[in-house]
């Protein structure tokens, strides 16, 4: 028996972009469009209205960022799929949108169509990620040096909460604000997280506090 298509939502602020991947989505026959959003708190209402199955977020929103929709989703809709569709592909973004909890990061590349054939593998259990994507992330993790224990890499209260900001894709002024610090102490946090976890740039950090399950 087939199984039933997935209520799925949308959350872009482009218009025509908006239009040509909701019109996709009512196109899939595993895909069943329940609406759109053009910013956070009409994605965050609109979320909590319809509960989607799948949530399509685009990260550079009015009036926030997709980050904190996707956490929201994480938090009120647990079994949902939130699946990224955006321009940007910096690490930042990408890691910081999966750390948030994001099934799946697709760049805007190709049609609105193309886009959506690629949400196919969700129903086998898969993460949608644009070939370029997955291709770095491979390479990230396959030059990380050998190993250290999570005991070897232990992080102080400042510095953990330093590498989970990193995570979650915030600057270094954003972080900083929050733990009431300098950016220059938050930088030293940074270059100690380096040195503990034997890793030489922010992204290869995340992956392997992901790795040592260093960040939630």
């Amino acid at each position: 028996m087939n199984a039933l298509p997935l209520r799925t939502a949308l959350v872009e602020d482009d218009p025509a972009f908006r239009a040509a991947l909701a019109s996709a989505v009512m196109q899939s026959p595993g895909l069943q469009f329940v609406g759109a959003a053009a910013d956070l708190p009409e994605g965050l209402r609109l979320m909590e209205r319809q509960r989607p199955q799948l949530l399509l977020v685009d990260l550079q929103l009015p009036s926030g960022h997709g980050r904190e929709l996707i956490a929201a989703a994480s938090r009120l809709l647990p079994a949902a799929e939130v699946v990224v569709v955006s321009t940007l592909g910096d690490d930042e973004s990408v890691f910081g949108a999966l750390a948030a909890g994001a099934s799946g990061y697709l760049l805007k590349q190709g049609s609105a169509v193309q886009l959506v054939e690629q949400l196919r593998s969700l129903r086998e259990g898969g993460s949608p990620l644009s070939p370029v994507l997955a291709r770095r992330l491979i390479r990230t993790l396959s030059v990380l040096p050998s190993s250290p224990t999570a005991e070897d890499c232990l992080l102080s209260e400042q510095e953990s909460a330093v590498l989970q900001g990193a995570a979650l894709g915030y600057r270094y002024e954003e972080i900083a604000s929050q733990l009431g610090v300098t950016a220059h102490t938050v930088a030293t946090y940074v270059k100690r997280c380096y040195r503990k976890l034997q890793v030489h740039s922010k992204a290869q950090a995340i992956a392997r506090g992901r790795q040592l399950g260093l960040i939630p």
